[in-house]
């Protein structure tokens, strides 16, 4: 079975091991008391963590629908195929009853927890749920979900306001590489760069159907990094700026490393098997967008000419 963590982003571990130094570092140049604190907090942080973990999944026992392969077959596959590909351990999935469209992840202990808002299932294709699905997958086989606990609780230590803003500055750094690098997984799970670039548009337009809807999302998308002062916020959020991401993606699909994991990802679920699944209709858990004939067919640039690079 074909298992690699090769798609990483590669500053991502050293902009960890970056926030880790800094962490100690602040620690050490405090005086002992604050030292001592320090550590407290930090416990008291991570059992503050464990216990919200375990409270928020039993909530969810309640709440939220448990993947059942009987009831939604198209999205179990789907959450089967993901899993096969990216191998991230073991990973239970919940719908839950949302008026929104979101994904995420959670858990420190074995197995993690994959949670699907109910209307990403009327939103995406099969195919840009796959970006979605294994790109919370990738948190997972990449050790985010638990270390970002973890590093949550660190870089909020006590510590002097400049010492405390550069902590959160470089924290919120690590969590934006980790996107990217779970931007790659979920490529590498739908093996598709259109149904990649059009599932992060319909995060922020889910009502986008038509070529028009889209041009008008992409272009909002694409004036995000005109404006200083979004690049300015941008260094406290934990996601890039989707034009960022969009970019990345873009230039990471026509690589040599991408096209090597891809063939053995797809090598884990066998050729025959994954050409019927991504030509099989859609059914009732999972609704196809409308998309123009030969449409889905073309590379971003001649589908989106908005995503050519810029001169």
């Amino acid at each position: 079975m074909f298992r690699s963590r090769r798609y990483r982003v590669d500053n991502e571990q050293v902009v960890l091991l970056l926030t880790i130094l800094l962490v100690f570092a602040v620690i050490v140049i405090s005086s002992t008391v604050t030292f001592c604190a320090s550590g407290v907090f930090i416990i008291l942080m991570f059992a503050l963590s464990a216990f919200l973990t375990r409270s928020h999944h039993q909530s969810l026992l309640h709440s939220a629908i448990p993947l059942n392969p009987v009831k939604m077959p198209q999205l179990a596959a789907e959450v089967e195929e993901c899993s096969v590909k990216l191998q991230p351990g073991p990973v239970d999935v919940f719908v839950a009853r949302q008026n929104h469209i979101n994904a995420y992840t959670f858990g420190i202990s074995s197995p993690k927890v994959l949670v699907i808002y109910a209307p990403m299932l009327n939103v995406m294709s099969a195919d840009e749920l796959r970006f979605i699905i294994g790109h919370e997958m990738g948190h997972v086989a990449l050790g985010h979900t638990w270390l970002n606990t973890i590093l949550g609780g660190m870089a909020g230590i006590p510590a002097p306001f400049g010492a405390a803003v550069l902590l959160y500055a470089v924290f919120r750094w690590w969590n934006r590489m980790c996107e990217f690098s779970s931007d790659r997984a979920g490529l590498l799970a739908c093996g598709d760069l259109n149904a990649a670039v059009s599932a992060m548009v319909k995060l922020v337009a889910p009502n986008a159907r038509s070529q028009v809807d889209f041009d008008k999302a992409l272009a909002m998308i694409d004036a995000q990094d005109d404006s200083m002062s979004n690049r300015l916020a941008e260094v406290f959020q934990t996601h890039p700026m989707l034009i960022r991401r969009i970019n990345k993606l873009r230039d990471y699909s026509r690589t040599q490393e991408y096209q090597y994991l891809q063939a053995g990802v797809n090598e884990n679920v066998g050729k025959k098997e994954r050409k019927v699944r991504t030509s099989a209709p859609i059914s009732q858990d999972l609704r196809n967008s409308a998309e123009k004939p030969g449409e889905h067919q073309k590379p971003p640039e001649e589908r989106w000419p908005w995503l050519k690079p810029k001169e």
